[in-house]
C-alpha cells in the first residue's frame, strides 16, 4: 500500500540519513497516539489482545498563518493543542484497555469504572500536582536554603532549577516503579522506535521497528528538560528585584508568593523558547553536533521514560502510524485533481 511512500523515503533515507518528518505520537495506557498532517489515530490493545483502533481529523479552530503561529506563541499554542489531544487519547484507551469480561448472561461494559469524570478529576489534578511539585515546593526550599530572593537573585535561581530538575528526576524514577507505567514507558519506546522506522524509509514491521533505539530527539521528555534548564536563564534575567523594590515587597511569605506567581505566569515564555529549540530547531537537525550537546540531558532522561517494547507494544504503534500514512497517501493523491487545469 506505501510502496510509492517507501520509494520516496528510502530516497530521503539515502541523501540525508534520515527523513526530516513532522509525525509524532504518545504512549497511552496499552496503546499509542499517532499524529501527522491531516489526522490523529489511536491503537489500543484489548484485553482479548485484539487491537481497537480509532481515528479523527485534525482540526484546528486557529489560522495557519496568524499571530498564533508565530514563533515562541506557536510553542504555547501548539503545547495546549498537545495537552487537549493527549487528553482525548488517554480518554480512548481508558475505555478500551479496561474492557471489563462479561459475565455469562450480561453484556459487557466498556471503561469500567474510569470515565470521563475520572478523566477530568485525573487531568486537574494532575496540573495542580505539577505546579505544587515543581515550582511552589522547589521555591519554598530554596528560600529555606538560600535566604530571601533579591538578595541572593543568581543563587536562588540556581538552586531553585537544580531542585526541580533533581524533583522531576525522581518523580520519573518513583512512578517508573509501577508495573502500569513500566507498560506504558514500553509503548513509548514501541512509538519513538516506529518513527524511526518510518524516518528511514524501511518498511513499518516489529522486526524492522525493534531495529532501531528507543530514545527520539523530538521527544516530550526532551522538551521538558529543556523547560526546565531554560527556566533557570528566563528567571535569572526577569527584572523581578524591581518589581519587588518599587513596590515595596516585605519579606517573608508575602515575597515568596510573588515569586512564584511569576514564574507560572512565565511559563508559557519559557514553553514557547523550548519549543522552537526542541522540536524547530533540534527536529529540522538532529545530526547537528550543536543539537546533540544542548538535547543531551533530555536524551539521557528518555532511558528513565522509554524501555525496551515487545513485540504486541510495536503492533500498536504501528497500527496507528499506518492510519496517519493512509490518510496523507490519500490527501497526496488528490492534490492534482484539486488545482485548476
Amino acid at each position: 500500500m506505501f510502496k510509492q511512500q517507501e520509494s520516496d523515503l528510502k530516497r530521503a533515507f539515502a541523501e540525508d540519513g534520515a527523513l526530516k518528518t513532522h509525525v509524532g505520537g504518545q504512549a497511552l495506557i496499552e496503546g499509542i497516539m499517532m499524529r501527522g498532517k491531516y489526522n490523529w489515530s489511536v491503537a489500543v490493545r484489548e484485553p482479548d489482545q485484539n487491537i481497537y483502533i480509532e481515528e479523527h481529523d485534525l482540526a484546528s479552530g486557529l489560522p495557519k498563518n496568524g499571530w498564533l503561529r508565530w514563533p515562541i506563541i506557536r510553542g504555547v499554542t501548539a503545547f495546549i493543542e498537545s495537552l487537549m489531544l493527549g487528553y482525548k487519547a488517554l480518554e480512548i484507551a481508558a475505555l478500551h484497555a479496561f474492557v471489563e469480561e462479561p459475565e455469562e448472561g450480561e453484556e459487557g461494559e466498556e471503561g469500567g469504572e474510569f470515565g470521563h469524570k475520572e478523566m477530568v478529576f485525573s487531568m486537574v489534578l494532575g496540573l495542580v500536582l505539577g505546579i505544587v511539585l515543581f515550582i511552589v515546593a522547589p521555591a519554598f526550599i530554596t528560600n529555606l536554603i538560600v535566604g530571601e530572593y533579591d538578595d541572593h537573585t543568581l543563587a536562588w535561581n540556581i538552586v531553585d532549577g537544580i531542585l526541580r530538575v533533581a524533583v522531576f528526576v525522581f518523580y520519573i524514577w518513583l512512578i517508573g516503579r509501577m508495573k502500569d507505567i513500566q507498560r506504558m514507558f514500553g509503548y513509548h519506546g514501541a512509538e519513538h522506535k516506529t518513527i524511526h522506522c518510518y524516518e528511514h524509509g524501511l518498511p513499518l514491521t516489529p522486526e524492522n521497528a525493534r531495529s532501531f533505539p528507543r530514545l527520539h530527539v523530538r521527544c516530550g521528555t526532551a522538551f521538558l528538560i529543556m523547560v526546565m534548564v531554560l527556566a533557570i536563564l528566563i528567571y535569572t534575567i526577569t527584572p523581578l528585584n524591581a518589581l519587588i523594590a518599587a513596590w515595596g515587597v516585605p519579606d517573608g511569605p508575602l515575597k515568596l508568593t510573588l515569586v512564584i506567581i511569576v514564574r507560572i505566569l512565565l511559563m508559557p515564555l519559557i514553553a514557547g523558547v523550548a519549543y522552537e529549540i526542541t522540536v524547530k530547531w533540534a527536529g529540522s537537525h538532529p545530526e547537528s553536533p550543536l543539537v546533540k550537546v544542548i538535547l543531551w540531558p533530555g536524551m539521557q532522561m528518555q532511558y528513565l521514560t522509554t524501555r525496551e517494547p515487545d513485540d504486541g507494544q510495536i503492533e500498536c504503534a504501528i497500527a496507528a502510524m499506518q492510519r496517519v500514512l493512509e490518510r496523507e497517501e490519500l490527501e497526496a493523491a488528490q492534490e492534482p485533481a484539486a488545482q485548476p487545469a
